[in-house]
């Protein structure tokens, strides 16, 4: 059975174990990125899409626990992050999935279970982000990024696919402008006019989709869409 080709992300600060895990993996075909330190890590896992994340717990300059949050927030997929770590306690597991960890492997470990772990994370990530989220008019596509108003396909900025994914996973719940600024650029959000301008196209998309505004702002707090009066048209 041919295997499959995974884009992952090697998070390791450790120079042998890190050329271990990145010769294995290319010899299996794989698309391989490298990052020694957890910062470099966010930036690579915050601008590129990866079908897994494989994240050492102790790096040089952040925790490894700070850097999956980061990532999860961040990155433009769901991306599943698999943490390779010497912490071996039920303790140390049970914060590492708290954290957002999908799996858990201790060090030492098999290259061979560090590929198939991989496998199964990414087919589950794949099931995951096919489905479909439907809310009142929108229907969203994850894994291809695409979005409509009822029969009608949106032309949306990747960012601002990302802004409208958040508002109808939350709707009909207001969504506060610091959760949008942490969920579109982690820990390294850009100038502070970045979101209302994001916003300002995304609403424009929509009002033109619908003929009548559907994202309002909320002022001190953030930004709800209003489907109160579309939903069963």
């Amino acid at each position: 059975m041919k295997r499959a080709v995974l884009s992952v992300l090697v998070v390791e600060d450790h120079p042998t174990i890190a050329r271990q895990l990145v010769d294995f993996l290319a010899g299996l075909g794989w698309q391989l990125d490298y990052a020694g330190n957890g910062r470099l890590a966010i930036d690579l896992a915050t601008r590129n899409a990866y079908d897994v994340v494989l994240l050492d717990l102790n790096l040089p300059d952040l925790d490894g626990l700070q850097v999956c949050r980061a990532i999860k927030a961040g990155a433009p997929s769901k991306v599943p992050v698999l943490m390779l770590t010497a912490r071996d306690a039920f303790e140390d597991k049970a914060q590492g999935f708290n954290e957002g960890a999908d799996d858990y492997l201790t060090k030492p470990f098999d290259l061979r279970e560090v590929a198939l772990r991989c496998e199964a994370l990414a087919r589950r990530g794949v099931l995951h982000q096919r489905q479909e989220l439907r809310v009142g008019p929108f229907t969203l596509l994850a894994r291809e990024r695409r979005a409509c108003y009822r029969d009608t396909p949106l032309t949306l900025t990747r960012t601002g696919f990302d802004i409208l994914s958040l508002l109808c996973r939350e709707h009909p719940q207001p969504v506060a402008r610091t959760a949008l600024v942490q969920h579109l650029w982690g820990a390294s959000p850009p100038g502070s006019d970045a979101l209302k301008s994001h916003v300002y196209t995304l609403r424009k998309s929509l009002e033109a989709a619908a003929g009548r505004p559907l994202l309002t702002t909320i002022l001190q707090l953030g930004y709800r869409l209003d489907l109160d009066a579309a939903d069963d048209e």
